[in-house]
């Protein structure tokens, strides 16, 4: 069995992440401690909250170096895919830089943000970290900022323009959405990275 770690990132995502996981079978430590995170076989990165104070954590906890050099596959989760790309617009900030892309506040559509709430995804055929998943399953949604859709984008989702629902790249994977909050689909796509990826 896969030796899953969720990294540490003091944002109050962890344990509903980790439960998600138990209730699947998947046993999954959530750890800071360097060795065992280099040591994991699968790393999600969980977050919520701003990219400001994520990144503060995680420079507090050493944590970044050890994040950039990770060579396992990594799922980032809602603030967790956003701080996988090179720049987050909420603060200003540069972020992990593990693939190209921006954080950008979602264009004013007249739609009220938070974008918050079960959405449909449509994402690119045949991704393992679909399979088994209907087209256009809806996810649950609780951001103001997003990823527009690039060359890495393997999802989208519609909120007055599409946006990046799920990216990856190498060995990086993110998701906008909730897994852990989006029912049976959330539970597949958790079950998918661990199995497939």
């Amino acid at each position: 069995m896969s030796n899953i770690t969720i990294i540490d990132t003091g944002c109050a995502n962890l344990s509903s992440v980790k439960f998600a996981l138990d209730r699947l079978g998947i046993a999954a430590e959530i750890s800071r401690d360097l060795n065992k995170i280099q040591a994991a076989d699968k790393l999600l990165l969980p977050g919520v909250g701003t990219a400001q104070a994520a990144m503060r954590n995680l420079q507090e906890r050493n944590l970044i170096d050890v994040i950039r050099n990770a060579t396992q596959p990594m799922l980032g989760i809602c603030l967790g895919m956003q701080l996988m790309t090179e720049y987050s617009a909420e603060g200003n900030l540069p972020t992990l830089a593990l693939m190209d892309g921006k954080t950008e506040l979602l264009p004013d559509c007249d739609l009220p943000l938070p974008h918050m709430g079960w959405n449909q995804v449509r994402y690119e055929a045949d991704h393992p970290l679909f399979a088994d998943i209907e087209q256009n399953s809806h996810f649950y949604f609780v951001h103001s900022y997003a990823v527009l859709p690039n060359d890495n984008t393997i999802a989208t989702c519609d909120y007055g323009v599409p946006f990046s629902a799920a990216l990856g790249f190498k060995n990086v994977y993110g998701v906008q959405f909730h897994p852990e909050r989006s029912g049976k689909a959330g539970a597949q796509l958790l079950k998918n990275f661990v199995q497939n990826i």
